[in-house]
């Protein structure tokens, strides 16, 4: 009989060694471009609610310009273009953290969940490699008392 002999899979070890997969492990700084650092400066600083009360106030000065052309036309544009596109965009930014920092909670989650599985199955195999040694003992001890019994037997 042959004994088990567990090999961890290779992807366990690199998966281990390089952590959950969430989006704080992006570059560093240091490392991006002149144009992902821009865009990145711009991100940062659009998506906040802070900015998004500042361009509520940017666009409440055009605010009486738009009602007092009595144009629907004025007045619908101001909305979509102006209110709507300003205001909307931080909040929408903001969110969009919001919603990743729960994605990355989920999963750094679902990573450790991931290794206490690995760790069980470790914990698996080796009960499974006693039994493996118990169970040939008494195949062993069976096998010798059936022997013992087939000499008795021809006496």
């Amino acid at each position: 009989m042959s004994k088990y002999e567990y090999q961890q899979h290779p992807h366990a070890a690199a998966r281990k060694e390089q952590g959950p997969a969430v989006s704080k492990r992006a570059k560093p700084i240091a490392e991006l471009g002149l144009n992902e650092r821009i865009g990145l400066f711009i991100t940062k600083h659009v998506g906040t609610m802070w900015a998004a009360y500042l361009f509520l106030g940017l666009t409440l000065i055009s605010l009486p310009a738009a009602l007092a052309s009595g144009n629907t036309l004025v007045i619908v544009s101001w909305i979509a273009q102006t209110f709507l596109q300003l205001v909307l965009l931080p909040i929408i930014i903001v969110g969009q953290n919001i919603q990743a920092k729960a994605s990355d909670d989920r999963a750094i989650a679902t990573y450790e969940d991931a290794g206490a599985i690995l760790e069980e199955s470790k914990e698996i195999q080796n009960h499974l490699s006693v039994q493996d040694v118990a169970l040939t003992e008494l195949v062993d001890k069976v096998a010798a008392l059936e022997a013992k019994l087939a000499k008795q037997l021809k006496k």
